[in-house]
Order: structure tokens, then sequence, then C-alpha cells
């Protein structure tokens, strides 16, 4: 082989593994959501996992990236260990499905049917196909359709690419010997360890195996035992994403580690033993493209076959080596693991803004409670929940922001800016919660209390508060945009509530029934009442104006209030429910 030769191998493995990888990418981001249903129908049975596994992994196109994404469901408390097992089997079946593919490459025949079956004969269609639709099409969704189709084109041009480079090296005595030497099981089990560990991708091993193949200097011998350790090789990839994660999620990724060990020394051992006792003539031949299709996929059904029965067995020997610590794991809430699956990670993302959603409701009616003088309600458990919502708020915004770098669909990414929106606004209603509360302190502290007059129209404006609370965080909950909706025309009552109510508190201090040092914990406390009630609007208003597909928060509540004759009818209801029992209270 000469330097050209080796430019061009190397420049085809290049595109190989660069179109294995955009295809992948672009495969899952088409299946989005589904990947999420998917998990959400695992149960304990063995054949729903092996079944997930091998499905997931045949669209994605990568065991790797399924085994990584299963670490991140365990690591967050989306699925046990024992469903993560048999998905990690079913996953390194449905890694086969590639080799398979790429073994259509070597069709061989004069038949024209059979001739079209061959890559290399409609590839370019389905590059041409692909462009047209990366280009030309709007739509998310066919644009991924488009870097699937150019993705596959560019892996099996990158395989001709390299087998045209290799053809070569048949002729090439210390390319003969290498093989020879590979022959010996424990190197060859070695050398697809190392191959694989490098390029994290037993697909892409194998790919590589098969294009070596072409040479004719590849035996059987040989190969199966680089299959072997190429299954071993993949596991790095799970190994370095548990990393730093709960132990159920190290223990998952040991379960990988353990699974293609323990398959590989027990048939490795005997492959050896068949070896010695029959020595086939097989074993001399030299190997195919589909008979390395069919070795890779027969070894990992009989891994799957010896293991499966001992699923129990698998899963205490992983908590043995990896023991629980005295101290309690936190669990965690967000994965950086999921942004393998962009559709998966934003759904988290919901369910952790659900729970902010709830705790900052609670910290606001925590406050109204504690001002009303309600003994049950403590300021410690109030403000250890607003310091929970400024967590949830940290590692959202960091999440949210890092996930829209990534290659996601458009309407991913515009999800993911209403949840940054949303975020913001139950966090500051969780501070207006402790802004409560400190007025309510600084009452007690000063020995200061609210008039009759007064302390019945606060109960007035915060009756109306929790309902707005309620209503927003169901909207929220539900994707309900007619709740949504009538959250505006209660904020604008709630407006006139304080409006009315601070010219109430005038009348009291020129009559002299409040104190001026009381009437300023009075203005903050309506204050706080006030924005609480705006953010509530602002985070309805934000979902009605996703579900028109825009971000014109303002221009969506002026139109409602001035367009639709619903919100006057509500507004009219609420008006006539929370009214001040004395207008002009003195």
């Amino acid at each position: 082989m000469d330097v050209f030769q080796l430019l061009t191998m190397v420049g085809g493995l290049s595109l190989f593994l660069f179109g294995m990888n955009i295809m992948g990418q672009s495969l899952e981001r088409r299946a989005g959501g589904r990947l999420r249903t998917v998990i959400e129908k695992l149960t304990t049975g063995k054949a729903a996992g092996l079944v997930t596994g091998l499905g997931v992994t045949a669209v994605i196109q990568s065991s790797s990236a399924t085994t990584v994404m299963v670490v991140g469901f365990v690591n967050s408390g989306l699925m046990t260990l024992k469903q993560a097992i048999h998905v990690i089997m079913g996953a390194n079946i449905g890694t086969t499905v590639t080799a398979w593919i790429l073994s259509l490459s070597g069709i061989e025949s004069s038949n024209v049917f059979v001739r079209l079956l061959k890559p290399s004969s409609f590839t370019p269609i389905l590059a041409f196909v692909g462009i047209i639709f990366y280009i030309f099409c709007k739509n998310p969704k066919k644009k991924d359709t488009g870097m699937i189709l150019l993705g596959f084109a560019t892996l099996m041009f990158g395989i001709e690419t390299m087998s045209d480079a290799v053809s070569g090296l048949g002729s090439v005595p210390a390319f003969q010997n290498l093989f020879i030497l590979f022959k010996n099981p424990v190197l060859g089990v070695l050398a697809g360890a190392v191959l694989t560990a490098v390029i994290q991708s037993s697909s892409a091993s194998v790919g590589i195996l098969q294009v070596l193949a072409v040479t004719g200097q590849v035996s059987y011998g040989a190969a199966i035992p680089i299959i072997m350790g190429q299954n071993i090789g993949t596991c790095v990839t799970a190994m370095i994403s548990s990393v730093g994660a709960n132990k159920n999620a190290k223990r998952a990724a040991m379960v990988h580690l353990l699974f293609n060990v323990i398959g590989s020394v027990v048939w490795l051992s005997v492959f050896c033993i068949f070896k010695v006792l029959f020595s086939p003539q097989l074993l001399d031949d030299a190997a195919s493209l589909p008979g390395i299709a069919a070795a890779h996929s027969v070894f990992n059904i009989l891994c799957t076959i010896l293991i499966l029965p001992m699923t129990g067995t698998l899963e205490k020997l992983v908590h043995i080596l990896i023991r629980d610590s005295q101290k309690t794991e936190i669990r965690a809430e967000l994965d950086e693991r999921f942004f393998a699956a962009p559709s998966i990670a934003l759904e988290r993302c919901h369910e952790v803004a659900a729970e902010m959603a709830k705790t900052a409701v609670d910290v606001l009616k925590g406050s109204l409670a504690f001002l009303e003088n309600n003994s049950e309600v403590s300021a410690e458990s109030i403000r250890d929940k607003e310091e929970l919502t400024d967590h949830y708020e940290d590692i959202l915004s960091t999440y949210l922001v890092q996930l829209s770098t990534k290659q996601i669909s458009e309407a991913d990414r515009a999800e993911a800016a209403k949840l940054l929106k949303i975020i913001g606004d139950f966090e500051r209603i969780a501070d207006h919660g402790v802004n409560l509360l400190e007025s309510a302190e600084e009452l007690g502290n000063k020995r200061l209390g609210l008039t009759n007059e007064a302390g019945l129209e606060y109960a007035v404006i915060s009756s109306a508060i929790r309902e707005i609370l309620d209503i927003t965080l169901c909207a929220y909950l539900e994707n309900d945009l007619q709740a949504a909706e009538s959250v505006e025309s209660l904020e604008q009552v709630i407006d006139m509530l304080k409006e009315e109510m601070r010219t109430s508190h005038i009348l009291r201090l020129q009559s002299g029934h409040c104190s001026i040092k009381c009437g300023f914990v009075w203005s903050d406390i309506l204050t706080s009442l006030e924005r609480t009630s705006d953010h509530c609007s602002n985070i309805a208003g934000c979902m009605i104006d996703m579900a028109g597909q825009h971000m014109n928060l303002h221009e969506s509540l002026r139109s409602f209030r001035t367009d639709r004759a619903e919100f006057q009818e509500q507004y009219t209801k609420y008006r006539k429910k929370y009214r001040l029992p004395v207008p002009n209270g003195v």
C-alpha cells in the first residue's frame, strides 16, 4: 500500500464514521418523542425490555448511545436496574442490524433486481433525494429525513472507498501475517476491544472488519474472536458516561460490561474447545461480509440466551461489586446523558419544572397563611422551599441553554425557550412569597397589627391570589389553555383590588385608624400580591403565545383583553366574587 492508498483509506474511514454519526443523530431527532413513549411503556417483563432495547438501537444505530441513555434513565429514576438489564441485552442484538446493512455492499450478481440491492446502485438516488429534502424543505422533520439519507449515503460511500483502498492488501505479506497472528483467540479479542474502545462504536468497528474482509485475508477463525472483543470495547462509552452518576447508574454501566465480558469468556472458551477438538475447515475460510454480520448476530443472541435466565443473579452481582454507601444519594434531577435524546431531555425538564411550579406555589400560599398567623406554617420551611426553587431555576436554566445548543428540532427549541420564560416567573413567585413572609415578620417584630378593615380586605385579595395560583398551576401542569385564558381576567380584578385597597389605606391614614409604620408594611404586602398575579399572567400568556406559535406576550394579552368577549364575562364574574367589604373603609 502506497501513501495515496493510505490517504484514500483514511478518507474513506472518516466518511464512514461521519456518515454513521450523522445518520444516528438524525434518526434520533426524527423519532423525537416516540422514544419517550417507548420508554414509558417499559415493564419489568424480560421480553418487553429486550424488544425495547432492540428496537431503539435499530432506530438510532448505536448500542453505545442506547446504553448511555439507559444509564441516564436509571440515574434519574425513570428506569429500574432490572428494566435496564433487559434493555441492554436487547441493545446488543439491535446493534447487529448495521452489519447486515453494510453486508449488502458485497452483493455480486448479473441479475438486475439483485444488483439493485447493492448500496452502490441505490445510494446515489438516496443522496439525491436527501439533498433535495435538506436544502429545499422547510419542515424540520423533512430536513432530518434528508440528513438520514445523506448520512447513509456518506457511510456507504466511505465503505466503498475503504474497500477500494485496501483491496490490494491481500497480497502484502505483512498484512497476511497480521491476520495469521489474530487467529490466536486472545489476541483477536484484545484487538477488537482496543479498536472499538478507540472509536467507541461496535457497529463502526464491525464495519471496518467487513472492509478488511474484502482482501480475502480475514478468516472466520480470526474474525470471530475480534467480534467478541468488539463487544467488550463498546462498553467503554457507557462506563465513561457513568462517572459522576449515582450507584444504580454505575450498576447499569457495569451490567453492560459484565454481560459482554461473561458472554465473551464463555463463548470464547466454547470456541477454543470446538476449534481444538474438531478443527473445522470453515475457520480457515475467508470471511465474507454477510458471514461477519451473521457471526456478529449469532454471538450477541447466544450471549443473551446465556445470561437472560440469570438476570437476577447478574443484578445481585453488580450490587456486590458496587455497594451502597452510608450516605443517602440524592436522585439526579437532570442528566446530560439525555442530550443524546433531546426529546427525552426536554420531557425531563418539564417534570422538574412541574416540581418547581408546585414548590413555588407552596411558598406563596405558606406565606399567605403565615401572614394570617397560621401556626402550622413555619418560616423556616417557607425559606427552605424558596431556596429549592432557586436551585431548580439554576439547574433548569443551565440545562435548557445547553440543550438549545444541540441539534434539536425547531419545535423542541421553541419549547425550551417557553420553559426558560416560565421557570423565571415561578421563581419570582417564590421570591414574592419570601417578601410576604418578611412583611409578616416585620409586623410581628414591631408589634404592629392590621386594622379590622385591613384584615377583611386582606382576606378578599388573599383568596383571589390563592385562586389565581391554583388556576395558573393547573393550566401549566395540564397544559390547559382554557384555564390559562381565565388567568388574565382574574389578574385584572386583582389589580383593581390593589388600587381600591390603596385608596382605603389612605383614608385610614387620614382618619388616624392606621399608623404610618404599619402603612409601609401594608404597601409592601400589596405590592408583593400584585406582582405575584402579574407573574401568573406572564405564565398563562406564555402558554397562549406558544399555542399560537409566537412569542409576543404583551401583544397577545392586549388583543385577548380587547378582542375576546369571554374575557369580559370572566372579568365580571371575578369582579362580583371578589368585592371589598368596605369600599371606602375608614
